[in-house]
């Protein structure tokens, strides 16, 4: 779990008979996956072991999520909003969120990243199925067998398509080879252990590192 620092005696419990709502995401995906409710003993139960401990109303007991299933919720980090009585938990889960075997509480008849920039993740799970399963004719699983090389000369290739449509000045075409580049980088960093959240964390550090502090 990455640092947190939450004042549990600033948070206000008096709103809803000691519970504050947790709205659970994907740290990963930014995916909503759950809405949980905490009661001072829950929240304190989730920092300490790192996964989140809900109240159960219906059963006035805490409850583990996953405790049965193994679907947990692996926290990274819990925040309060700007009216401390609502708690924002991010987490890598440990299988679907929901008692219905779906990824989210809210169902899996949406896209659960959306279309943009989000679909990235979900692009790196797809990628892991292709090669986990390798059904016949799946592009993904056969470059992946012809092995680094090949992956890191498609990497190569598809920087340079990415480069001439940029001076070629159609928008249309640079988007189409960006996207080309993106599949085979993320297919080459799964091919070295690695993904585009470790590229993303190393660019984050980076900004964090170049930016100077506030001050006062």
């Amino acid at each position: 779990m990455s640092e947190t620092v939450l004042d549990i005696d600033a948070l206000d419990w008096s709103k809803s008979d000691g519970l504050l709502p947790g709205i659970v995401q994907d740290a990963r995906t930014g995916v909503v996956l759950m809405l949980g409710y905490l009661n001072r003993e829950a929240l304190q139960a989730t920092l300490r072991r790192g996964r989140v401990v809900f109240w159960s109303r219906t059963r006035g007991k805490l409850w583990e999520k996953g405790e049965t299933s193994g679907n947990t919720l692996n926290l990274v980090s819990v925040q309060a909003d700007c009216d401390n009585d609502t708690l924002l938990l991010r987490v890598h889960p440990a299988g679907p969120a929901c008692h219905r075997n779906t990824t989210t509480c809210f169902g899996d008849g949406a896209p659960p990243v959306g279309d943009g920039i989000g679909f990235l993740a979900r692009l790196e799970e797809v990628i892991e199925s292709r090669i986990g399963e390798n059904p016949e004719g799946s592009y993904t699983a056969k470059l992946h067998a012809r092995g680094i090389k090949r992956m890191a000369q498609k990497v190569g290739e598809e920087g340079v398509e990415v480069a001439l449509a940029a001076q070629a000045g159609d928008n249309a075409e640079l988007t189409s080879e960006a996207a080309d580049l993106l599949f085979h980088l993320a297919l080459l960093l799964r091919a070295r252990g690695l993904s585009l959240d470790a590229v993303g964390a190393e660019l984050a550090a980076r900004h964090r590192d170049r930016t100077p502090a506030a001050t006062g």
